[in-house]
């Protein structure tokens, strides 16, 4: 008998029962009334760090999982294993993760996260590390999500698994070495993810219940599934999901999200392309994987060429013209439906994330009660989740988070993983908070109107204006593209938090704003809340048929650290808002504005006549510390944040842009206040 792995086992077990124990004895709301839930979080940390009850795991290689229509998807099964090394036959809960990004990246991560020790020494090294005080505070930021815990939610979670859970990892259809032609979200393939689910719900090593894992592209797969109802979907934990990817990322403010939609197909489309190795060594390679590769080696990047390329809108030829139409079957299946979401869902997602637009929307959406639905939002970007999650003062880490709630919704464990938030947010400005809802009920809409009266905070913008109660003088204020936004958070946004490495650009707004015009408030007197999506209202007007606006919400410091909290952007011609899914404030001004950004709805400009355009910003949630200031940024360019597509382009020129300050039709932010600025 091994004696080792016998001790390890019964006391992973203790530890279990001990965690299990503290957590029943604390199960009450005012118990995780804090972002680290108090002793609930330090039990359910103790619960995943415990010697694990299974100390060993199986993986079955390469599954085939067939499709209703005959398409063979390929999956890895993850499995425990006892002190003996057998597999466990008990009947367990089954997690499944459904990727583009191929297995065999799976694995690779898998395996690395695997060596023993290395994973701890790793995240010790990495809690220490920081290059902030050599202006590359957000190269730190980036490396936390290791010992944030979310590398196990992107690869396979052997942990989980050891604590009595089997995982299905599967390539999405025409991805990795599943076959078909790669759909991205659309019908087929959100079938195939019920298809899937059953699938693994009725194999002999499962108990019939069923949960989801997983991040970005697997995220937004988790939302679909739910949306779908499978039988034996208990519970999902989508990290960073999108829900309405046209305005997310592909097309905001109808303009392409060039930093990430160009790179990220091509990293899809080249992973696609890698062949199974081990069946063409043994013999069994799947020939029909090959024929259906053939059919589309590059999907979807004629539509990219397409946008960079045709000269005018009549020549937008009809494949690309289905992404500007709303009820094509490509844009709707890019559109989520969170109303129908009927399980226990924790979303968690970041303040500049490419899908923030979605995050707080898809909670608020689902018709649950909080605490069967959570939401956490982090200040991080697409590629650093749960960076900072697991220090003193913070949630837990994602992993821990995730155990709990499985644990909870699969294995009905009463962890009071229920009472957590349900609203846990990253505070910008601040730090961590819990809150009931989203936005907060404190913070009130107000209208602060653009001023040309200089605030003098900001001499090296276009032009210095300020924020006021009242409209100003009448002026004429005039922005012309320029190139700073490659040094931006905008930049660092949409390239996924890779620019973020350099605070000079993402940690400072100065830098864009030597090509923007600039609006600023007197300083708060007292902390003061901003919490929501925000709207700008621009009196504009064009020397040409088509424009581009971009704006951003910024927190200014005393020594003039001009910080981002949130942005947005607009094609000019595609201004037209859907009023039915729009929102507006009591005095009927919009909050969150939603244009159709379709050809059908598109209104080219007349030419030296004012335009009122609705610019919307994503929601976010911050507070201006006394002595902090208010400041809108307007620019005429954004790249590599958004480009219009060429034709509408072609019709703007890349002119000068014009602002019309005028008290009888005046220019404004509606901005969600809580607090007393003392404005």
């Amino acid at each position: 008998m091994n004696f080792g792995k016998l001790r390890g086992r019964v006391l992973g077990t203790l530890a279990l029962l001990t965690a299990a124990v503290t957590v029943g004895a604390l199960a009450t709301p005012a118990a995780t009334a804090e972002p680290d839930a108090g002793a609930l979080g330090a039990a359910w940390t103790a619960a995943q760090d415990a010697a694990p009850l299974y100390p060993g795991v199986h993986i079955d290689w390469d599954v085939p999982i067939t499709m209703s229509d005959g398409t063979v998807l390929k999956a890895n099964v993850y499995r425990p294993m006892d002190a003996q090394g057998r597999i466990v036959d008990t009947p367990l809960p089954t997690i499944v993760n459904l990727t583009p990004y191929t297995k065999l990246v799976s694995m690779i991560a898998d395996s690395a996260l695997s060596i023993p020790g290395l994973n701890d020494v790793l995240s010790s090294f990495l809690r220490g590390f920081d290059l902030s005080s050599v202006g590359l505070g957000g190269l730190t930021e980036l490396t936390k999500a290791l010992p944030g815990g979310a590398a196990r939610l992107f690869t396979a979670d052997r942990t989980l698994i050891q604590s009595g859970y089997t995982q299905v990892v599967a390539d999405v259809r025409g991805t990795g070495f599943s076959e078909g032609v790669w759909q991205v979200f659309q019908e087929r393939e959100q079938l195939d993810n019920v298809e899937v689910i059953d699938w693994a719900s009725r194999q002999s090593w499962s108990d019939g219940k069923v949960g989801m894992s997983g991040i970005s592209y697997s995220a937004i797969n988790q939302m679909h599934a739910a949306e779908h109802h499978p039988e034996a979907l208990k519970a999902i934990f989508p990290v960073e999901p999108g829900s309405d990817l046209v305005r997310d990322v592909l097309a905001t403010g109808g303009a392409l999200g060039f930093g990430f939609i160009p790179p990220w197909l091509l990293a899809v489309n080249t992973l696609k392309l890698m062949p199974d190795l081990a069946s063409v060594f043994s013999g069994n390679f799947d020939w029909k994987w090959l024929a259906d590769r053939s059919q589309s080696p590059m999907t979807f990047f004629d539509y990219i060429i397409q946008a960079l390329t045709v000269q005018s809108v009549p020549e937008i030829p009809d494949n690309l013209k289905s992404i500007l139409e709303t009820d094509s079957p490509l844009r709707s299946g890019w559109l989520g439906h969170p109303e129908r979401v009927q399980v226990p869902t924790f979303v968690y997602g970041g303040w500049h994330d490419i899908f923030t637009y979605s995050e707080p929307r898809i909670y608020n959406a689902i018709p649950l009660p909080p605490g069967q639905k959570q939401l956490v939002m982090g200040d991080t970007y697409h590629a650093n989740p749960g960076s900072g999650m697991g220090e003193p003062g913070t949630p837990p880490r994602m992993d821990v988070l995730q155990r709990a709630w499985f644990d909870k919704w699969l294995k009905g464990i009463d962890n009071g993983i229920d009472g957590y938030g349900p609203v846990t947010l990253f505070q910008q400005g601040g730090g961590w908070t819990t809150a009931g809802e989203f936005p907060r009920s404190e913070a009130e809409y107000r209208r602060l109107y653009l001023s040309g009266a200089p605030s003098g905070t900001s001499a090296g913008s276009v032009h210095d204006g300020s924020l006021t109660a009242e409209p100003g003088a009448a002026e004429r204020l005039t922005v012309s593209p320029g190139v700073m936004s490659l040094c931006s958070r905008d930049s660092a946004q949409i390239t996924a938090g890779i620019t973020a490495i350099l605070d000079l650009c993402a940690k400072d707004g100065r830098a864009m704003e030597m090509n923007g015009l600039t609006f600023t408030g007197a300083p708060v007197a007292e902390p003061t809340i901003i919490s929501g999506p925000v709207n700008l209202h621009l009196n504009t007007v064009l020397d040409a048929t088509d424009g581009y606006w971009s704006a951003t919400l910024n927190d200014v410091a005393p020594d003039g650290k001009s910080t981002v909290l949130t942005s947005g952007q607009i094609t000019a011609s595609l201004r037209a808002v859907d009023e039915a899914r729009s929102t507006r404030s009591a005095n009927g001004d919009y909050t969150d504005p939603y244009p159709f950004l379709t050809l059908a709805d598109r209104q080219p400009l007349v030419p030296g006549q004012p335009t009122q355009v609705d610019l919307g910003l994503t929601a976010t949630d911050a507070v201006l510390q006394p002595g902090h200031r208010l400041r809108v940024d307007v620019f005429a360019f954004n790249f590599p944040r958004g480009l219009p597509l060429r034709p509408l382009l072609n019709e703007s020129g890349l002119r000068p842009q014009h602002i019309e300050l005028d008290p009888g039709a005046p220019s404004w932010i509606n901005v969600p206040i809580g607090g007393r600025p003392g404005w």
